[in-house]
């Protein structure tokens, strides 16, 4: 089997400064939502990652997390959001 993914084209999208802490809350949330998933599998903070113990160092609360890591939850919600200004919806306060 092929698979080309094919993402919705967001190269011509630019989200607005304004909405910076909307992206902090939302990426915050996507952790918040990994953790919460995880915790109920069973997995367990350690400061390595363990598949066969189950631990990970990012089963912290957001603020927390190194740096890098929040990139990436706010990475994932500005692809997001993104798309949902590429479908043509509209984001509003």
């Amino acid at each position: 089997m092929k698979y080309r993914p094919k993402p919705i084209d967001t190269s011509n999208v630019e989200l607005p400064g304004s909405i910076a802490p909307l992206i902090e809350k939302l990426a915050k949330h996507n952790h918040d939502v990994w953790a919460n998933q995880r915790l109920a599998q069973g997995w367990k903070y350690g400061p390595e990652r363990n598949d066969q113990r189950m631990e990970h160092p990012c089963l912290v609360p957001y603020q927390q997390l190194p740096e890098v890591e929040k990139e990436i939850d706010r990475q994932t919600v500005v692809k997001t959001l993104k798309a949902i200004l590429a479908l043509g919806y509209r984001i509003e306060k």
